[in-house]
């Protein structure tokens, strides 16, 4: 009988166990994926909500340091000022502009635009949350270590420790522009230097604390050097885009008349 009634209880934990669960199972599936996606759409929107406060946070920290840095890259890049200042106050890196700026500060900042895969909702089947991933043209705040550089990068570099303000931002801080469309990093390297930097460094007046500037054997040298160094940059990339072309030769003139093996030799 005791034997009998523990079946009996376990029976019932066992049936009720089952009857919970079968309750979970009941439900229709798509109740639970319209709550997951009624879920999904508060957070976006809560996302959303942050970053447009973190946005306006940062347009109003915009000074005449940013104006500068953002007319310099609007001049540079096939965009307008306003849609610079939008890519950086969206950038997760909008920091590093802070860190640039601070005495003894980031020596460099840099840019990329380029193409870069964006997330896009799929309209065939929005309800499982699926993206596509489609490149699109993209101005981003970088280190420029840890994304691939594949289009075009604008930089600014100090030129002292002092702190950048809005008298001196425009004497303290350089701005060019490397291009390596498609990742030809050593063509863009090479038009850099040759059509830019190796010009200017030619027709620069002042040397510093060398008196007699350009004339000076220690800045002919350099000059030299560094017309060299493009000369190898160049041999470099002709080499790895398999552009060395082997002259051709006549061999005719020198098997017609082989007879022995003694004209082969004279032949090779």
């Amino acid at each position: 009988h005791r034997h009998g009634g523990n079946l009996k209880t376990r029976s019932t934990e066992l049936g009720s166990a089952v009857t919970g669960s079968s309750l979970t199972t009941v439900l229709p599936a798509s109740t639970t994926i319209k709550t997951s996606i009624v879920l999904s759409s508060e957070s976006r929107k809560e996302l959303a909500k942050q970053a447009k406060v973190t946005k306006e946070e940062r347009r109003a920290q915009i000074d005449g340091r940013h104006r500068y840095l953002i007319s310099r890259l609007a001049d540079g890049i096939d965009l307008s000022e306003q849609q610079v200042e939008e890519t950086i106050i969206s950038d997760d890196k909008f920091q590093l502009i802070e860190q640039f700026f601070a005495p003894s500060g980031l020596k460099k900042l840099l840019f990329f635009y380029q193409d870069v895969l964006q997330q896009k909702l799929n309209a065939s089947s929005r309800s499982d949350g699926s993206t596509n991933s489609l490149p699109q043209k993209k101005l981003f705040i970088t280190m420029g270590s840890t994304e691939d550089f594949t289009g075009t990068c604008a930089f600014f570099l100090r030129t002292s420790d002092e702190v950048i303000t809005t008298s001196n931002v425009s004497q303290e801080v350089n701005f060019g522009m490397f291009d390596c469309t498609n990742g030809n990093i050593l063509q863009g390297l090479e038009f850099f230097l040759s059509q830019i930097m190796i010009p200017a460094l030619k027709s620069q007046q002042n040397w510093g604390a060398v008196k007699e500037g350009s004339k000076n054997s220690q800045i002919q040298e350099f000059l030299y050097s560094v017309d060299k160094f493009v000369g190898t940059l160049s041999s470099s990339r002709q080499n790895i885009e398999d552009k060395i072309q082997l002259t051709k030769v006549d061999i005719d003139i020198y098997i017609r008349n082989l007879q022995n093996p003694s004209d082969y030799i004279t032949a090779g």
